[in-house]
């Protein structure tokens, strides 16, 4: 499963070994014992790879041989292609920016864009500097 935690300051990627579904159920029995408000609803999310990165080509393959319901690679320009994925949105209300966003591919597919995306964040590092 991969975990994308939304900020106000942008978004963190994890790849997890839980099951979907026991992670949301565990997180929506910590918002009940706590009190807290939870909302649970598909959704998708997106984010930016760079096009010139090692691998992209790959994964677009691997996207074709998941279901293209659930992850699509699209070029947005001569810089960067976008990940889209359709999976669940977990956040403190509706109307909230900051949130979880949750999705499982399969193991090959959720290690490869995991890889890809930490990649990117050592090179934009190694840019900023």
């Amino acid at each position: 499963m991969l975990k994308l935690t939304y900020t106000e300051n942008g978004f963190q990627l994890e790849r997890l070994a839980q099951f979907l579904e026991d992670w949301v159920t565990a997180r929506v029995i910590l918002s009940l014992r706590a009190g807290w408000h939870i909302c649970v609803e598909p959704s998708t999310a997106s984010f930016l790879l760079p096009a010139d990165l090692p691998g992209v080509d790959r994964l677009e393959i691997e996207a074709h041989r998941e279901d293209s319901e659930i992850i699509s690679v699209c070029a947005c320009d001569a810089e960067y292609v976008e990940i889209g994925l359709r999976g669940n949105w977990v956040s403190a209300g509706t109307d909230k920016d900051e949130g979880v966003f949750v999705v499982t591919l399969s193991d090959r597919t959720e290690f490869f864009l995991f890889k890809l995306w930490q990649e990117s964040q050592i090179a934009a590092s190694c840019v900023s500097e």
